[in-house]
């Protein structure tokens, strides 16, 4: 028996290892061969290493400001059988191992070629809500056109994660050609990205925001649930703002959903009342950040929270997620709405009391305000949710 468990051990690897037509199991003392690493649109530094059969990526994002940059590792795939994966019934499967140094990060898989114009096309994120387990994802390639003579890549990239420094660990990474018909679903729960807003008359689940409120990183004392608007004419009315250090905060009565299992990503509706920023910045600038509150004071009442009550004693990277559900511009739909996609894994939390509400904040120079839910149920933020 004794003998037995290395011999099955040998195997498991010998299979893992012959049943993809490319894998990198990051054995060796050095950088990983192959492996191009870069980052963008910010101030975040990477390193890529490997030591031990783990791949390890090194980010420093203590010098970025606005939390909105990118860092990828990408290799390309030469030993891609092109002939059949440009057969019909084929496409492109991705599958890593990876754990993360820190916890509710959404790391990414993608495929490209030489020819690829959108880098989001065949891209999709996976929730990593922990630091103490190993995740399997995968992404099987939909509607990647190739050519018998293009140079496949496959990509992993971190993104917006925050301003700290931060590890992700990669056990391995395989790519092969399957067959599309028999390849089976794709492991860790993908999520699109940036998909399509969903029809909110498809959601079963609706609830008003039970308290909302504003907080200000720079009067952290004050309670700011009065934060008020007044036009030349007429009278004050109450409001919710992001804007420099002032963020809204919202949360829910979700305890009748407890033990229900979300189905698939909801949908955060608002209603805007006002938005003030400039045209001139394009990229990013000029967008409201829409983020977990993860810890801190959960039952905080929007007559008395402040910004220290809402911290409850905790370092704020420990209160509301340093990188975002989504980043989106204020604009209104044809019923005076803002929409934003919220994902599966989060809506999951939240049904089951991990993540006890949601921050708005401004990301970069943006004035947006929004109406409170005592402005009547046809204005209150709004959750939808499809349960099982």
């Amino acid at each position: 028996m004794w003998l037995g468990i290395p011999l099955l051990y040998l195997l498991l690897l010998l299979g893992l290892c012959t049943s993809a037509q490319f894998i990198d199991s990051f054995n060796g003392n050095r950088k990983p061969d192959g492996w191009r690493a870069r980052t963008g649109d910010g101030a975040a530094t990477i390193q890529f290493k490997q030591h031990h059969g783990i791949g390890t990526i090194y980010i420093d994002a203590t010098r970025d400001t606005l939390g909105i940059w990118w860092a990828i590792i990408h290799h390309r795939l030469p030993e891609i059988n092109m002939k059949k994966l440009t057969s019909p019934g084929h496409s492109l499967r991705v599958e890593a191992k990876v754990r993360s140094g820190s916890a509710r990060k959404r790391i990414n898989l993608c495929v490209n070629h030489q020819r690829t114009t959108d880098y989001h096309a065949n891209l999709m994120e996976y929730d990593l809500p922990d630091t103490t387990n190993w995740h399997v994802i995968s992404m099987t390639a939909r509607n990647f056109e190739t050519r018998a003579d293009d140079t496949v890549a496959v990509q992993l990239a971190m993104m917006d994660w925050g301003l700290e420094k931060y590890r992700l660990y990669i056990d391995y990474i395989k790519v092969d050609v399957v067959n599309t018909d028999s390849a089976g679903e794709d492991l860790g729960n993908p999520i699109p990205y940036h998909p399509p807003i969903a029809d909110p008359a498809g959601f079963p689940v609706q609830v008003n925001a039970l308290h909302d409120a504003v907080i200000d990183e720079q009067f952290t004392d004050l309670n700011f649930n009065n934060w008020q608007s007044r036009q030349s004419q007429g009278d004050p009315i109450n409001i919710l703002t992001t804007s420099g250090t002032q963020m809204t905060i919202l949360r829910w009565d979700l305890s009748s959903l407890k033990g229900k299992r979300v189905k698939r990503a909801g949908l955060l509706e608002i209603t805007p009342y006002s938005i003030q920023r400039s045209p001139d910045y394009k990229k990013d600038f000029g967008m409201v950040r829409v983020t977990e509150i993860i810890g801190g004071d959960a039952d905080w009442d929007e007559k008395t929270v402040t910004y220290d009550k809402l911290r409850a004693g905790k370092a704020w990277t420990e209160v509301v997620n340093t990188q975002m559900i989504i980043d989106d511009s204020i604009r209104w739909n044809k019923n005076r709405k803002m929409l934003f996609t919220i994902s599966q894994p989060v809506l999951q939390r939240m049904i089951d009391g991990k993540t006890p509400g949601i921050i708005i904040k401004p990301l970069g120079a943006v004035n947006a305000s929004f109406y409170p839910h005592e402005s009547g149920p046809g204005f209150a933020p709004k959750i939808y949710i499809d349960v099982e």
